[in-house]
């Protein structure tokens, strides 16, 4: 089982790379409405327009990584999430269209502007909705017997509020560090409202969860586990009063690096809950591989291509990195 493990690791490090990198740049579009000025707006674009392609590049990764890797898996989780995939991919799809063309208008930026902000949000909100039907299940048999908006509960809807919270957490703290002044104080104030949100989310979710599945109950609440995983709420709250204090005292870096770290203590909780499942209390992730010789042979190729993956995003944050003092300096 150890190459499932394996592959397993690789699909979830994909999975949460792409949630914290193209998180922030989702959020940008999400803060849009509460910026007034142009310019701002301007700066704020122009703080992703050299990243938010590359972010995305983890997405393809981790979906190439189950269709590979699990392809059992694959084939049950995609017709039961059509609907909010192919909504998310339009809205996607979307968004990367207004990059181009609020540039290009000089009479209606104002209207590109809000589409930016609409399909960042749906985007936003499918992604965790997708996340709230995959913990709150899809029955206990196969084949899944579920309808067109099976994914459209009030858990799913309040998850997908959530992530989209949490996104525009993540966007306000990048906009610290990339910009100063007028924008970069709005940015402080919104951080500590979109924090206490997220913090009260995250507080919901953990009673939710476990209150609406009796096995994610006994994971968490039941003796001795309820010692071994107490430290992962525990520094989720240190986080969060940290981040509260280092917004408050103007820190730059801190803030971004504090909301990540939210973002991984969650997904390890996740991680925790649906173990050892890749189809919620129906399918192990071991039952839904290939096989092991297509495992491995697939290994070769990501320990080429995920160090070049990594080295490619690196270097693009590292040659961009600064602030942004004029919509052109992207460039």
């Amino acid at each position: 089982m150890t190459l499932e493990i394996i592959w397993a690791v690789i699909m979830s490090f994909a999975i949460i790379m792409y949630v914290i990198l193209d998180g922030f740049d989702l959020g940008i579009g999400i803060l849009m409405p509460f910026v007034a000025e142009e310019f701002q707006r301007d700066l704020m674009i122009s703080s992703i327009i050299p990243l938010w392609d590359g972010n995305e590049t983890w997405l393809v990764f981790g979906a190439a990584v189950l269709y590979a890797a699990f392809p059992l898996a694959y084939s049950i989780l995609l017709p039961a999430l059509y609907t909010p995939i192919v909504l998310m991919l339009a809205a996607l799809i979307f968004r990367g269209v207004t990059f181009e063309f609020r540039f290009k208008a000089s009479q209606k930026r104002k209207l590109w502007d809000r589409c930016f902000s609409i399909s960042s949000m749906l985007v936003a909100f499918l992604q965790g909705a997708i996340l709230g039907t995959f913990v709150q299940g899809y029955g206990y048999q196969l084949p899944l017997q579920v309808s067109v908006f099976y994914w459209l509960t009030p858990f799913s809807i309040m998850t997908g509020v959530a992530v989209a919270t949490g996104y525009a957490l993540l966007g306000a703290t990048w906009l610290i560090i990339k910009t100063e002044r007028k924008l970069q104080n709005k940015m402080y104030l919104l951080a500590k409202y979109f924090l206490l949100a997220v913090s009260i989310f995250l507080i919901i979710v953990s009673l939710w969860t476990p209150a609406m599945e009796h096995e994610i109950a006994l994971r968490w609440f039941s003796l001795p586990n309820l010692f071994y995983l107490a430290p992962l709420p525990i520094f989720t709250g240190i986080a969060i009063m940290l981040n509260f204090y280092f917004l408050q005292k103007k820190y730059e870096i801190l803030p971004f690096l504090l909301s990540i770290s939210l973002f991984i203590f969650s997904y390890i909780g996740f991680c925790i809950s649906a173990w050892p499942y890749i189809v919620p209390r129906v399918l192990p992730f071991w039952q839904a591989a290939a096989p092991p010789t297509t495992l491995k042979f697939m290994l070769v190729g990501v320990c080429i291509l995920l160090p070049l993956l990594i080295a490619y995003t690196s270097y693009a944050y590292w040659v961009f990195k600064g602030k942004i003092i004029h919509p052109e300096h992207h460039y």
